[in-house]
């Protein structure tokens, strides 16, 4: 494949989180050719049969974009997708759109949507903390090996995530009506804030919401008007930012200890690829995150945190394009700028 003619290659990604997706196409000259949005392809969530349905109108949508004609199959084809952790139902997937679209892709490179934002930024490994709708995290060494700490979905984790403030932020307030708990400070805000946002008069107005029509990504956009709070001052809002720091610094801890030397060891130390809505209150998670990093021996020694600057379907291309052996050009420095550098302090 490596020798193949440039002019006939198109490779596409697909990164695809808890509420949205998003799918490009390169050519074989590594120009981005299309790039457009879908929904959700958690197939836990919609089901199998329609996810494969709405990866291949994705694809679609975006060859016509990219002028390629639909029954041209993609050379290959990158899907970095939520809910696909095990390689079991990766198979069933990648068998499914096989099955039913003869012209979607030639090849298949399924992985979870950890996987694509470190490849791309580097073809030697690193870590990646998702902090959206949900959290997860990963590291991938350079011997290939991966680790996993987080991802559990709502009931058992997504520690840090903008549904896990949300909720942070509901509970807090009914524990306090309830005389449960004291907060850790006023709640006037928060709740006159969680009243407008569902439209709510009552506590119990909030149930429906919580329980027969619950929508995750609903509850999560919660968060948005939690972070203008934090912006204007608001102490609880600050204080679950900061329990939300401290919670993603915990992912760090956990898969750092199993992080390869080499990789600690570079000049930005660990590379951390941050992706996800919750990154951009990063003024508000620092002081938990910091804090718990110096106060944990274990903790990385030195690491830095990045943000994309192309998006993380470009990484699922690179691995649809390594899949097939296709040395499709790229420039890793220029898909990334770091935003925060950590180095543990010497104890006194």
């Amino acid at each position: 494949m490596t020798n193949i003619d440039k002019e006939n290659v198109f490779i596409g990604g697909i990164e695809g989180g808890a509420s949205s997706s998003t799918a490009v196409i390169y050519d074989g000259s590594g120009n981005l050719l299309s790039e457009c949005t879908g929904p959700s392809l958690n197939h836990w969530i919609i089901g199998m049969e329609e996810c494969q349905k709405r990866i291949n109108d994705l694809i679609q949508d975006a060859k016509k974009k990219a002028n390629i004609p639909s029954e041209l199959s993609l050379s290959s084809l990158g899907l970095s997708l939520s809910g696909c952790e095990q390689e079991s139902t990766n198979q069933k997937l990648e068998s499914g759109l096989i099955e039913k679209f003869d012209n979607l892709s030639k090849a298949y490179f399924v992985c979870s949507d950890t996987i694509a934002p470190i490849a791309a930024v580097s073809d030697e490994g690193g870590m990646v903390m998702i902090s959206g709708t949900g959290s997860n995290a990963l590291i991938r060494n350079p011997d290939g090996s991966v680790h996993q700490s987080g991802g559990w979905g709502h009931l058992l984790g997504d520690e840090g995530s903008a549904y896990w403030i949300s909720w942070k932020a509901i509970k807090i307030v009914y524990d306090e009506q309830d005389d449960l708990a004291t907060p850790p400070a006023d709640t006037t805000f928060v709740w006159k804030t969680i009243q407008s946002y569902f439209k709510i008069s009552s506590r119990f107005d909030i149930l429906p919401h919580m329980y027969s029509s619950f929508n995750k990504s609903n509850v999560a956009g919660l968060c948005q008007l939690l972070a203008q709070g934090a912006e204007d001052g608001d102490q609880l809002c600050l204080w679950i930012f900061r329990e939300a720091g401290i919670q993603l610094a915990k992912l760090l801890i956990a898969l750092g200890k199993k992080s390869h030397k080499s990789l600690v060891e570079k000049d930005l130390g660990l590379p951390i690829v941050c992706v996800g809505s919750v990154w951009k209150s990063w003024k508000f998670l620092e002081p938990g995150f910091e804090d718990q990093l110096d106060s944990n021996p274990l903790a990385v020694k030195k690491c830095s945190l990045v943000r994309l600057k192309t998006l993380v379907a470009t990484g699922a291309v690179y691995l649809a394009a390594k899949n097939i052996e296709f040395d499709l050009p790229r420039t890793y420095e220029n898909n990334y700028s770091v935003f925060y550098k950590y180095i543990k302090k010497k104890p006194m």
